[in-house]
Formats: structure tokens, C-alpha cells, sequence
């Protein structure tokens, strides 16, 4: 009954699938660990009617709802994140104003050429994978988004801030790490080739290397690092697809 309990709460505070309520740091603590298992039903619910047959003949309808349906059901929350990250980027040699333009909610032009950079990567990527792929391998990115932020949660946690984000990164460890490692690798090697699941883990380490060294320059990660490593782990996921298709 935790378990579900844990579960259910990280899914109606990362997703609209399960009712938002509050929860004690404790509780809060707890959610990193369900973070994947929260991207592989998020994936089944927005894959499912295309693979039932919707709009089979039109990958880039399927790739636009797709992109749709997950910022929806994300009420934007990771795109947030890069966005915020790439803003500050461009002050991160100033950690007081890096903070500073974190904690903006304007979004500059960094922050816009992230979004569009991002959205129209997924688009294409997705396109590309519903042409020539079957629809259960868009699950995919969905798990290595939700992975790599259970890596990022271990690698940036020297470096947490005070504040809600810091609750998830308490949570992350590296049995979390390899206990979700597996289950992902598992999923992976039932629906994609061994080549694809090899480029997206080059891929994913090649992304924590420089959100790991900003979090240095910065002396800090908070939540945005978490939702910018999510969005980088599903193009990287999306990208390891498309690569040996």
C-alpha cells in the first residue's frame, strides 16, 4: 500500500494521470524512485491509439500529437526546466546572476530557442520513428527521459539547493539508479535493437556531462536541472531510435 501510495503521488505531481494532492518532505522524498515507472505508463496512455490504428498512415499527425499530449499531460513542467537552464546558461559564469535569471519566470531568448529547439527535435524524431518504427517503440524515450533524470538526481546531488527539488534529489541513490537501469534496459531490449539501446547510453552520459559541469560552475542544481536532464533523455532516447532504423 506505500508503494502505491508513493507511486500514485509521483504521478499526479509529474503527470495530470493521477489526482495533484500535497505530501510531507517524506512522502516527497520517496517519488524519485517511481520517476520511470511514472514515464512507461505516461508512454503507454499518449502511444496507445497508434497502436490501435490512429492516423497509421500519418506519422508527422502521430509525432505532432504525441508532442502534444505530453506537454499536456506534463502541464509543461520539464520544458520549464530546460527552458529556465538555457536562459541562465549565458550568465553561468556569474552563479548569483545564473540564480538570478533561474528564479525569473520570463523566459528569454535562450529559453525560447531551447523550446523550439527541443519541440521541433521531437517532432521530426517522433515523426521519423512512427514511419519507419512500430508504435510501441515511442515508449521508449519516455523511459530514458525518466531515467536520466534518476541519473542526474545521483551525479547533481552534491550540489542540491534548498527547496522542493532537493526533496528529489535526496532520493536518488544508486540502488535506485541500478534497480531502474534494469527495469528501462529490460523494456528497451524487448522492443529495440541491442545498437539502439547502446546509442542512447552514450548519448545520455554525453548530456549529464556538461548539466554536471554547469551544476559545478554554479555550486547548485535545483528542479530545473531534473526537468532539462528528462527532455534530454527522451531526444537522446528518440535519437538512439532513429539512428539504426
Amino acid at each position: 500500500m506505500k508503494a502505491l501510495n508513493d507511486f500514485l503521488l509521483t504521478l499526479g505531481f509529474l503527470t495530470r494521470l493521477a489526482p495533484a494532492r500535497a505530501a510531507t518532505d517524506e512522502e516527497m522524498r520517496r517519488t524519485m524512485p517511481w520517476t520511470p515507472l511514472t514515464g512507461l505508463l505516461l508512454g503507454a496512455v499518449i502511444t496507445l491509439p497508434f497502436a490501435l490504428g490512429l492516423f497509421r498512415d500519418e506519422p508527422w499527425v502521430q509525432a505532432w500529437l504525441v508532442v502534444l499530449a505530453s506537454l499536456w499531460l506534463t502541464r509543461g513542467l520539464h520544458y520549464d526546466g530546460i527552458a529556465d537552464v538555457c536562459d541562465a546558461f549565458t550568465a553561468h559564469f556569474d552563479p548569483q546572476r545564473f540564480w538570478a535569471v533561474i528564479k525569473d519566470s520570463r523566459c528569454g531568448a535562450f529559453g525560447v530557442i531551447a523550446l523550439v529547439m527541443t519541440l521541433a527535435g521531437q517532432l521530426v524524431l517522433f515523426a521519423a520513428l512512427f514511419a519507419k518504427a512500430t508504435p510501441a517503440a515511442a515508449l521508449w524515450p519516455f523511459l530514458t527521459g525518466r531515467l536520466n533524470c534518476v541519473a542526474f538526481g545521483v551525479v547533481g546531488k552534491r550540489f542540491a539547493r534548498p527547496g522542493l527539488g532537493s526533496l528529489f534529489y535526496s532520493g536518488a541513490t544508486l540502488k535506485t539508479l541500478a534497480v531502474n537501469a534494469v527495469l528501462v534496459l529490460g523494456i528497451g531490449a524487448l522492443l529495440l535493437p541491442p545498437q539502439a539501446l547502446a546509442i542512447t547510453a552514450a548519448l545520455v552520459i554525453i548530456t549529464l556531462i556538461p548539466l554536471y559541469k554547469l551544476a559545478k560552475d554554479v555550486n547548485g542544481s535545483n528542479g530545473d536541472f531534473l526537468g532539462a536532464s528528462i527532455v534530454l533523455g527522451e531526444l537522446c532516447g528518440l535519437l538512439g531510435i532513429v539512428a539504426v532504423l
